[in-house]
Formats: C-alpha cells, sequence, structure tokens
C-alpha cells in the first residue's frame, strides 16, 4: 500500500509517459498527414504505406493519458476539461476526420482518392492544431484574453509545425529517392521553425512566472537543469549536419533525424512538465491536492500494473515487426 504523497508521484509520472509518448508516436503519423501531397498519388501512397502499421494504435497512448487523469487527479481532469472543451471536441473531429479517410481512400473509386487524401490532411491539421492550442491556453493559465488567445493560436500553429518536423524525420527513415529527399528539405525548414518555437515558449515561460526563472537559476538545481537547453540546441546542430550530409545513395544516418527529434521533444517536455511541478492546473491546483482517494488508487494500481506494460510491449512488438522502409501500398 502507497501513501498518498508516493501515489500522486506514481500517477503523475504515468500521466507524464502517456503524454510524451503520445506526442512522440501520434505526433510524426499526424505530421505525416499534414505533410501528405495532394496532387501526387504515388508518394501520398507511400507516406500513408509508412505509418499504416501504426498510426491507429499510437492514439491508445492518448486514450490512457486522459484514462489517468479522470481516475488519479479528477478534479484536475473537471478543471482542464471544462476550460478546453470546444477546441478538444474538434481534436476529436480531427481524430475522427483522419480515421474515416484512412479507410474510405483505400475503398473509394480511383477518382475520389484525392478527396479522402484532403480529408486526411485536414483531419490530421486540425487535430494537431487543436492540440497545440489547447497546450497554449494551459500553458498560459486559461487566459481567455486576447493575449492568451494570440498565444494559444501561435502555439497551436508551433505544436503543428513541431509534428510535421518529426513526421518528415519519420519519412526520411521510412522512404527512399525522392520522397526523402523531399522531406529532408522540409525538415531543414521544420526544423528551424522548431528552434525558433521552443526558444521563444521558454523565454515567455520564465518572463510570465517568476517562480519557474527561480526554480530554474537557484543553485545547485540549475547546475543539472541548465545544460538541458544546451543539450537541446547540440541535437538541432546536429539535426542539421546530419541533414546536409544525407544523400539519397547512402542508408547510413537516416533514422539519426528522428531519433534526435524524439530527443528535442523529450528534453522540451521535461523543460515544461518540471516548470509547473507540482501544478497540474498551472498555478492553481498541486498534484497532492488534486488526488484521488488513496485506497481507490492502490486498488486500481493492480490494473495499472497489467495494462501498461502490456501496451509498451504490443507497442514495441509491432515497431519492431513492420520496420524497416515502407513497401508499395496495397490493400488486398
Amino acid at each position: 500500500m502507497f501513501d498518498a504523497h508516493t501515489l500522486a508521484l506514481i500517477y503523475i509520472a504515468l500521466l507524464g509517459l502517456a503524454v510524451i509518448l503520445y506526442a512522440l508516436l501520434d505526433g510524426y503519423d499526424l505530421g505525416v498527414g499534414i505533410l501528405l501531397p495532394i496532387n501526387d498519388k504515388q508518394s501520398a501512397d507511400t507516406m500513408i504505406a509508412s505509418i499504416g502499421p501504426f498510426w491507429d494504435a499510437n492514439e491508445t497512448w492518448l486514450v490512457l493519458a486522459v484514462g489517468l487523469l479522470l481516475i488519479a487527479f479528477p478534479e484536475a481532469h473537471s478543471i482542464i476539461l471544462t476550460e478546453l472543451y470546444l477546441p478538444a471536441t474538434f481534436m476529436l473531429l480531427g481524430l475522427i476526420l483522419r480515421g474515416v479517410a484512412f479507410d474510405f481512400r483505400a475503398k473509394a473509386a480511383v477518382s475520389y482518392q484525392k478527396t479522402w487524401d484532403v480529408a486526411f490532411k485536414f483531419g490530421s491539421l486540425l487535430a494537431a492544431f487543436t492540440q497545440g492550442y489547447m497546450l497554449g491556453l494551459y500553458v498560459i493559465g486559461f487566459d481567455s484574453g486576447l493575449h492568451g488567445q494570440l498565444f494559444a493560436v501561435a502555439s497551436g500553429i508551433g505544436v503543428s509545425c513541431a509534428y510535421a518536423f518529426i513526421g518528415g524525420t519519420w519519412l526520411i527513415m521510412k522512404t527512399e529517392g525522392k520522397l526523402q529527399q523531399a522531406a529532408i528539405v522540409y525538415c531543414k525548414y521544420l526544423a528551424a521553425i522548431a528552434f525558433i518555437g521552443i526558444a521563444l515558449v521558454t523565454a515567455l515561460n520564465l518572463y510570465l512566472y517568476p517562480q519557474v526563472f527561480a526554480k530554474w537559476f537557484a543553485m545547485p538545481t540549475a547546475l543539472i537543469l541548465l545544460p538541458l537547453p544546451l543539450l537541446a540546441t547540440l541535437c538541432f546542430i546536429m539535426l542539421f549536419v546530419v541533414l546536409n550530409a544525407l544523400n539519397k545513395d547512402s542508408n547510413w544516418g537516416q533514422a539519426l533525424p528522428f531519433v534526435l527529434a524524439c530527443l528535442i521533444f523529450i528534453i522540451s517536455f521535461f523543460g515544461l512538465g518540471f516548470s509547473f511541478f507540482p501544478y497540474i492546473v498551472p498555478n492553481q491546483l498541486s498534484i497532492f491536492d488534486a488526488l484521488a482517494a488513496p485506497a481507490s488508487l492502490n486498488f486500481l494500481m493492480w490494473g495499472v500494473v497489467i495494462v501498461v506494460p502490456t501496451i509498451l510491449a504490443y507497442t514495441i512488438y509491432s515497431y519492431r515487426v513492420f520496420w524497416g522502409k515502407a513497401e508499395k501500398l496495397s490493400y488486398y
């Protein structure tokens, strides 16, 4: 039996794991959807094939994250979902549209496939933008004023570009030839946008929240934390070096951009999480105040011990089975 303090730390760690895995895994397939060409059926087929075995299962982590928030921190769930009800609805519409378009493009007549490609692209962009918009509102403390809305919109654009960036690195790893070279070009521009966006959000958080500034620059914690932005910058530098070095005749290093993109996402997520810890609703509600009844969470721990490792094992196994370059798309 765990005490309330330990349970709060365990469940927030599990929630953080689910969120970052969703951002990485569904992030790249949303990014591939955003980059999907409308007038190039062959490239579109290859891009769809590259995410085909994975995209649906990737959304499992979103379901797990929302479920953990509900059962472990019900008061925070109520506040967050109340504030984000409308954009969350549009996010779900985008995800549904993606799922419908993915299946229907396989069954529709050739003349209608372009329509479903447009639907898949729009659904991906809508889901990505609304996730970024919700993140922006969350970070800004659900400010409904003009400045809050502008920040949320900018965050939505930034997250969409970040997803397209990691989606581009996925295509570098999973495709060949002309499509791979196009993905390299996309990644150079999108990585630059991602770097600027991360720098601006970091600076804004330090400016808006004095307690975040104090937390990052207080000694001796600063000696551990301040190397993280340097590490993220180094990842971006290495990324540009690798992108410039890649060529279509070499298989060396084609997975490295995706690995570096994942590291950048993880560092950014850790920095954001640490900045607001232990608050689960920024400056309003801590994980210890929002925690559900310890007796219930201790009982539910048995399910968590089974479910989370099972999802992890399935995820690892599916990627192991379908690893390698994307093959020609076939539905039969």
